[in-house]
């Protein structure tokens, strides 16, 4: 495609992006954005979760105090990592908003830069002005003014994000680019695919909730169980946590306990 700008045009653009050079940043979804209010809730989540598994396992105070310490520091690096998923999860669904909104205005008849500042426009009515697809959208508007080209630009995107979905659109947008009017039917095609992703992935979790419902009662009663017959069995669990044999037989089956945590939670992460 062929854009013409003006002096005017080269001159509001520089300004603009001037402006806007100091506030601007380059965002790094391979981080996690949690806070330490974040972290130490996370913490006492997974050290209160590990002091109950230890302590009714073991019900040695001093070993179940340094396991709910060590798993709680574990679940700081889980929870980050969960946080860093959704935060892609929710790029992706706004690069869809993107690509739909991109799409109106290149049927219009404008050319990309407009069919940015229009989508960015759109946009910012449902998001707000801090949310990644804006900050995306400013550094693409930006370095588009700077003479980078788009598939560049979304190719850099894809790469910060690994998202398959943007960097399977930056290279098909890299073939035509400059060479064909189609970019808004590549941009059609690319949200169709990642409504039909979204859509399937939507009913996996719909088909699994139930799946995921028994599965967390299932860890949960093992505990249950245990703390029941521990203080309503008349003693019947001592043999547990003052034979060497119960020790071992403890041990064992929070083996297996923490290893059926780990795999359920593998299982129940589906990713297209």
């Amino acid at each position: 495609m062929n854009n013409v700008f003006t002096p005017k045009d080269i001159e509001d653009s520089s300004i603009q992006t001037s402006s806007n050079k100091k506030s601007m940043h380059i965002p790094d979804y391979t981080v996690s954005q949690s806070g330490m209010i974040d972290h130490v809730l996370s913490f006492a989540l997974g050290f209160l979760g590990g002091f109950i598994v230890l302590f009714f396992f073991y019900k040695i105070i001093i070993l179940s105090i340094l396991g709910g310490t060590f798993f709680g520091v574990i679940n700081i690096f889980l929870a980050d990592q969960k946080s860093i998923d959704n935060r892609i999860k929710k790029l992706r669904t706004q690069f869809f908003d993107l690509l739909e909104a991109m799409s109106v205005a290149l049927r219009a008849g404008n050319p990309p830069l407009k069919a940015l500042e229009s989508a960015k426009e759109d946009l910012m009515l449902i998001y707000a002005s801090d949310s990644d697809i804006i900050t995306e959208l400013d550094i693409i508007i930006g370095k588009f003014y700077n003479g980078v080209a788009l598939s560049e630009v979304f190719l850099d995107l894809a790469k910060r994000s690994q998202l398959e979905d943007i960097e399977s659109f930056a290279s098909i947008y890299s073939t035509i680019e400059g060479k064909s009017s189609r970019a808004d039917q590549v941009i059609n095609d690319t949200q169709a695919i990642i409504a039909d992703k979204m859509e399937i992935e939507m009913e996996i979790d719909t088909l699994m909730m139930a799946a995921k419902t028994e599965v967390n009662i299932m860890l949960v009663m093992p505990i249950v169980i245990l703390g029941v017959i521990g203080y309503a069995g008349a003693g019947f669990m001592d043999v547990i946590y003052t034979t060497p044999i119960g020790r071992a037989t403890a041990t064992g089956g929070l083996i297996v306990f923490i290893f059926s945590y780990f795999l359920a939670r593998k299982i129940a992460s589906i990713k297209l």
